[in-house]
C-alpha cells in the first residue's frame, strides 16, 4: 500500500511557518507532510531524550569521567554475528564524492568518475529553508531521470552521463531542527524531516532504477541513537510497503563516544546498515568538545593533528577491524584538498598529500575514501586500484590489532603557536560568514571547508583559553591575545576583501557569533545551534 492512501485527513500533518514556493509545492504535499508528522510522531520524543542523555554524559566528562567500551554490551562486542547484507550497487566504493546538494554541483559529482556520490544536507548545506527545498526538488528529479541545469549566466547545460555515482544522501543529525516545520507547535527533527520527504517521493522510484533509498547517517554518539534511526527506517519502509532492510545506511563515527560502541552501533542497524566511516573532522571537533576540559587533552594546532598517529590512527585501525569482523565496509576519511589554480608546485605538493592520505587508508584496510572535489576523484581512484584491485577489503579481518582505551584516547603531540591561532580565526569566521549566506561547502585557502572546519578552529581556541595554553614561544593564550589577534586578522580580510564584499559576507556578524563562542564559560554544542537563528 502506498503512503499516500495510508494517510488519512485526520491524521497530524506538519505546519510550515513560511509560505510554499510554486516550486516547492509538489515537494511540500499534504500526505508528504503527513508522513514526516508521522515520523516525527513516533520518534521525536525519543530524539530529545537521547539529546539529554548525551548531556547527563557530558556532566560525568566534566566531572572526570573519561568514554571506556560498556561493558553491559560486552557480549554483542564478543560475540559472533553479521550485518544482513550489502546491495550490488554498494559492493565497491572505492572512491566516494560529497557536497552539498546544489544542482549544478550534484550533476557534476555523480558524473566525476566516483562510485557513490554524497549529496549532503548536513555540514556542506547551509540550512536555509531554499537551500533544504530545493534540495529535495533536486532529489526528485535525479530519482525520475530529470536532473539537468542550464546555467542563466553562461547558458552551459548540465545533464547526467551514461554512468553516473551511486546516489546517497545525509539528512542533518539528530540535535537539528528544521525551524520552518511544526508540530503542534514546535519545530520537528530537522533530519526525520530531511529523510521523510526524501523516501516519501523517491523510494519507490529508486528502486525502479534498480538502487535504493541510501544514506549517511551523522553525528550520532550512543547505539541507542543507532537504534533510533533503525526503527525510523523501518516504520518508514512499512508505511510506503518496502522489504524490510530496502533502505542502507553507512554512520559516520565523528564522534568520540561512537568509537566506544562501533560494534553495537553496527548491531543496532544491522538489517540496514552497510558500513562506517571515519568522519575525521568532526572527530577532532568532538574529541575536544568531550574531554578537552581535561588539561590532559589539550591538542596541538590542528595541522599537526593527523591520520597517522596518536588517537586518531587508533579509531581509524578499530573501525577497518570492527567492520570487517561484521561483513560490513570500513570507510577512510575526507580528502579536502582541491587544485591550487596558477600554482604548479602548489598543486603538486596537494595532490601529494591526498596521495600518501589514501596510500595510508588503502594499505591499512579501508574499502574506500572520501573527496571533495572531482579532480581528486581519479588521484584517489589511482591509488586504490593499485592496492585494492578487488570490490573491497572485507576479507582482511586485522586481527592483528589491538586497540586499546587508552589508545582511542591518546593525544596528538606538538605545539602550539600563534600562527595557528591566527589560521583559526581566519577559517573560522569566514566559514561562519559564508554559511550565514547560505553557503555550507566553501573553499578557502586551497582547501574545500564545511562545518567542522568552523567547528574545531572555534573549539581548539576554546579549549586554549580554557587551560591557558603557551605558545611554542612561551606566551599564554589569554583573551587579550586573542583579542589581538582578532582584531588583526578582521583588519587584514577588511583590507583584502574591500569593504563592500567584507560587508556582504556577513563577516562582523560571523566574528561576533566566533567570539562568543570562544569566551563562553559553558561550551556551545554545536555553533550550527546559534547560527541557525540568524538565517532561518
Amino acid at each position: 500500500m502506498a503512503a499516500a492512501a495510508e494517510n488519512r485527513p485526520d491524521e497530524p500533518i506538519l505546519t510550515l511557518t513560511s509560505a510554499v514556493d510554486p516550486a516547492h509545492a509538489h515537494i511540500l504535499t499534504p500526505d508528504a507532510l503527513r508522513f514526516v508528522a508521522a515520523l516525527e510522531t513516533a520518534f521525536g520524543g525519543r530524539r530529545q531524550e537521547l539529546l539529554d542523555a548525551r548531556m547527563a554524559r557530558q556532566a560525568r566528562y566534566d566531572a572526570g569521567e573519561l568514554p571506556d567500551f560498556l561493558p553491559e554490551t560486552r557480549d554483542i562486542r564478543n560475540s559472533n554475528w553479521s550485518i544482513l547484507n550489502t546491495p550490488k550497487d554498494l559492493q565497491d566504493r572505492r572512491v566516494e564524492i560529497t557536497g552539498p546538494v546544489d544542482r549544478k554541483m550534484m550533476i557534476n559529482a555523480l558524473n566525476s568518475d566516483a562510485n557513490v556520490f554524497m549529496a549532503d544536507f548536513e555540514d556542506a548545506s547551509s540550512p536555509t529553508w531554499s537551500n533544504m527545498i530545493d534540495g529535495q526538488v533536486n532529489m526528485y528529479d535525479y530519482a525520475r531521470g530529470q536532473l539537468e541545469f542550464t546555467d542563466p549566466k553562461s547558458g552551459k547545460h548540465y545533464e547526467l552521463g551514461d554512468d553516473p555515482a551511486v546516489l546517497k544522501i545525509r539528512p542533518r543529525g539528530w540535535h537539528m531542527l528544521e525551524g520552518h516545520a511544526a508540530l503542534d507547535g514546535k519545530p520537528v527533527s530537522a533530519g526525520l524531516f530531511d529523510f521523510g520527504l526524501y523516501v516519501f517521493h523517491n523510494a519507490r522510484k529508486l528502486m525502479e532504477r534498480g538502487t535504493a533509498a541510501y544514506f549517511y547517517l551523522p553525528k550520532m554518539e550512543s547505539h541507542q541513537e543507532a537504534k533510533l534511526w533503525d526503527d525510523a527506517f523501518t516504520l518508514a519502509e512499512r508505511m510506503l510497503d518496502i522489504p524490510h532492510g530496502t533502505f542502507k545506511a553507512t554512520i559516520l563515527i565523528e564522534t568520540l563516544p561512537a568509537a566506544f560502541e562501533m560494534d553495537e552501533i553496527l548491531f543496532a542497524m544491522k538489517d540496514h546498515i552497510v558500513g562506517l566511516n571515519c568522519g575525521r573532522w568532526d572527530y577532532i571537533f568532538s574529541y575536544i568538545k568531550r574531554i578537552g576540559g581535561n588539561a590532559d587533552y589539550l591538542l596541538p594546532d590542528r595541522g599537526q593533528v593527523g591520520m597517522g598517529e596518536a588517537f586518531l590512527k587508533a579509531y581509524s585501525l578499530l573501525l577497518i577491524k570492527t567492520c570487517h569482523r561484521r561483513g560490513a565496509h570500513a570507510m577512510g576519511g575526507m580528502a579536502a584538498q582541491i587544485p591550487v589554480k596558477n600554482d604548479e608546485a602548489a598543486n603538486d605538493a596537494a595532490f601529494a598529500k591526498v596521495r600518501a592520505d589514501k596510500d595510508r587508508e588503502a594499505s591499512n584496510g579501508h574499502d574506500g575514501t572520501w573527496v571533495a572535489h572531482p579532480a581528486l576523484v581519479p588521484v584517489a581512484k589511482e591509488v586504490f586500484d593499485a592496492l585494492m584491485p578487488q570490490a573491497n577489503q572485507i576479507h582482511r579481518t586485522r586481527e592483528d590489532i589491538t586497540i586499546t582505551r587508552e589508545d582511542l584516547l591518546a593525544p596528538h603531540k606538538g605545539t602550539t603557536t600563534e600562527d595557528g591561532i591566527r589560521e583559526n580565526i581566519r577559517v573560522g569566521v569566514q566559514y561562519i560568514g559564508a554559511w550565514l549566506n547560505g553557503r555550507g561547502a566553501v573553499p578557502l585557502y586551497n582547501l574545500m571547508e564545511d562545518a567542522a572546519t568552523a567547528e574545531i578552529s572555534r573549539t581548539q581556541i576554546w579549549q586554549q583559553l580554557k587551560h591557558g595554553a603557551k605558545l611554542s614561544d612561551g606566551r599564554v593564550v589569554d583573551r587579550a591575545l586573542v583579542n589581538h589577534l582578532y582584531a588583526d586578522e578582521m583588519a587584514a580580510l577588511r583590507t583584502a576583501l574591500g569593504a563592500d564584499a567584507f560587508a556582504e559576507g556577513r563577516l562582523d556578524e560571523a566574528g561576533d557569533l566566533f567570539l562568543d563562542l570562544i569566551y563562553a564559560d559553558a561550551f556551545t554544542e554545536f555553533l550550527t545551534t546559534p547560527a541557525y537563528e540568524l538565517i532561518k
